[in-house]
């Protein structure tokens, strides 16, 4: 076991000043885009995002997580923290600095993964934002969801390579990606703990099927949550992502850090609402005096700022295990619920704060609470993280 050094919130002056730059990006690029399309990324066209990505590269500040290899800033995961929480200050900073879930967990994938092959033709032109990508895992029910063990889909060895055949649904930002990372069984039956494998797949590889958008409460996802259908779907040996039957571990190399950027976005949405709330109690006159006066408004003001610091304080110990190779599932897994639903706190007691205007298209905690209560079940639901952190502890102390 390595020895962690401690953890400190002080980082070097440049990632100081990428974090004062994605701010200054956020604030006078980004907001005003977001506002316009009422933080709905259905509507943002393809060359919007474009232009986001270029002011973004202007300021410096794009691909903060890729390796300077793919030009981006090669930045540890405690040094993404405050860019990446910076940015989700707006719903569609993310996408601007080219962080945006699931490409920013698929560029850390394939870096630790991909052949070099495999690079050329899908992490160099997703690092550089040329292409989007989606993580196809999830399927309808009885198949992989909250229990991927329960994977369904199939991949059929041939004499030229694989047949994928399989149904997924929930794919994030499907719609307009150039390539999936699919998840499939190789070997044994759904409900086995192992057997199975990743491939890289076009998405206009024949017989792959973008069967429609599922309608969700969210609307901030660029390209959506998608259903695919593959049906017999044929891929070259040079499309395996890493070893046969090996899907399950690689899992882990993407779902821990992205689980936890996802954290650092959102705290970004928290440190919004929590500032609208304190600009409507300086300002809102009320029963006599400023809104901020009244002692329930400052404890619901204080409970967001515990919330806030809180959420930063684990998601840098998570940073902290992750950098430095640490057995991370267990404070993975505790981050994830723990950040998910204080930032779901935060942003109704903005709302509260606000009144009837905060639940109107005028103020945007509206839309801001439309897109975190979905955190709570994506990446795990809370309930499940739940019954992962229990095991683990009572496992350790029977141990």
């Amino acid at each position: 076991m390595t020895t962690q050094p401690g953890i400190s919130f002080q980082h070097d002056p440049q990632v100081v000043d990428a974090v004062r730059r994605t701010e200054d990006l956020v604030r006078k690029v980004v907001l005003p885009v977001e506002d316009e399309h009422g933080g709905n990324a259905h509507i943002l066209s393809e060359p919007a995002r474009r232009d986001l990505q270029e002011a973004a590269r202007r300021a410096g500040v794009f691909a903060p997580h890729a390796s300077t290899e793919f030009g981006g800033l090669g930045l540890d995961m405690r040094d993404r923290a405050p860019v990446f929480e910076a940015a989700g200050y707006s719903l569609f900073g993310p996408l601007a600095l080219n962080c945006a879930a699931p490409d920013e967990g698929n560029v850390h994938l394939l870096e630790a993964v991909a052949t070099g092959q495999q690079r050329d033709r899908y992490l160099k032109p997703l690092a550089a934002g040329e292409v989007r990508s989606c993580f196809a895992m999830t399927e309808p029910s009885p198949g992989a969801g909250s229990d991927p063990t329960a994977l369904a889909t199939t991949a059929t060895r041939t004499s030229a390579g694989w047949v994928l055949n399989g149904r997924k649904w929930f794919i994030t930002g499907a719609n307009g990606a150039s390539f999936a990372i699919v998840m499939a069984r190789t070997s044994g039956e759904p409900g086995d703990r192992g057997g199975a494998t990743m491939f890289l797949v076009d998405t206009a590889a024949a017989g792959l099927t973008r069967v429609r958008d599922v309608d969700t409460l969210d609307e901030s996802m660029f390209g959506g949550h998608s259903e695919l259908v593959f049906d017999n779907v044929e891929v070259g040996e040079e499309a395996v992502l890493g070893e046969v039957d090996k899907g399950f571990e690689y899992a882990q190399i993407r779902l821990g850090p992205a689980r936890t950027t996802h954290c650092m976005r959102w705290l970004g949405a928290a440190r919004r609402a929590a500032d609208l709330a304190i600009e409507r109690a300086n300002n809102r006159q009320a029963f006599g005096g400023k809104l901020g006066s009244l002692g329930q408004v400052q404890a619901l003001i204080a409970d967001s700022e515990i919330d806030i610091e809180a959420s930063r304080a684990l998601i840098y110990k998570t940073c902290a295990d992750l950098d430095t190779g640490e057995p991370a599932a267990q404070i993975t897994s505790i981050t994830k619920t723990f950040v998910a639903e204080a930032v779901n706190r935060v942003v109704d007691r903005s709302l509260q704060v606000h009144g009837a205007l905060g639940i109107s298209a005028d103020a945007p905690l509206a839309r801001l609470y439309r897109e975190v209560r979905p955190f709570r079940i994506y990446d795990g639901p809370s309930e499940t993280h739940r019954w992962a952190i229990a095991r683990r502890a009572l496992r350790k102390a029977r141990r």
